[in-house]
């Protein structure tokens, strides 16, 4: 089989890309080819770059504008996507091309809690305010609507009485970096 070569797409500090990039760093499966990141400044960048892995700044507008992203996602080799905290919608061109090779964690047991302006806190916040006994992460193929594509895996945690949405986010982030990186092995090979 083939090394799979990732792109790992982030709007934020990029926890979960480092720690798939550290999943991989050894992998004959996968390797992490880049990582494309709407934020100059995430530390994930850093931390990429000591393990040798590629990295690129996009503002909100390259995705907007036909085939600049897919261009260079092609450029690079790259044969699957993980979104990894990343609020921009992906354009059709991109989904279509990379048809069932793109991953979304989201922090929620979707279907609840998901669609546009559903990211971090304001997911966590919502699910404390609902009052739900349980949350945890979905992984999910990417659709042109925002957290509609097939479900992939879940997971759950059970939120205790008392608990805040700043520690349901600790114990969201304790899954994500769980089972992300052993999720997306096995739909590279083939195994979900």
């Amino acid at each position: 089989m083939t090394t799979k070569k990732i792109a790992i797409l982030i709007s934020g500090t990029g926890t979960n890309a480092v720690n798939l990039i550290k999943y991989f760093d050894k992998s004959t499966v996968a390797k992490i080819q880049l990582i494309i990141s709407t934020k100059k400044a995430s530390p994930a960048l850093k931390s990429a770059e000591i393990f040798g892995v590629d990295t690129v700044f996009f503002n909100n507008e390259s995705f907007k504008k036909s085939g600049v992203v897919l261009n260079y996602l092609r450029s690079k080799g790259v044969n699957f996507i993980v979104l990894a905290g990343f609020l921009i919608k992906l354009p059709k061109d991109i989904i279509d091309s990379y048809n069932k090779k793109i991953v979304n964690i989201h922090p929620s047991l979707l279907p609840k809690f998901g669609g546009k302006g559903m990211y971090g806190m304001f997911v966590h916040r919502a699910v404390i305010e609902s009052q739900e006994t349980e949350s945890g992460i979905s992984i999910h193929y990417v659709s042109e609507e925002y957290d509609k594509g097939d479900v992939v895996f879940q997971s759950k945690v059970k939120i205790d009485k008392g608990d805040t949405a700043e520690v349901l986010a600790k114990k969201i982030q304790r899954l994500e970096h769980r089972f992300l990186p052993v999720v997306v092995e096995r739909i590279i090979s083939d195994l979900l």
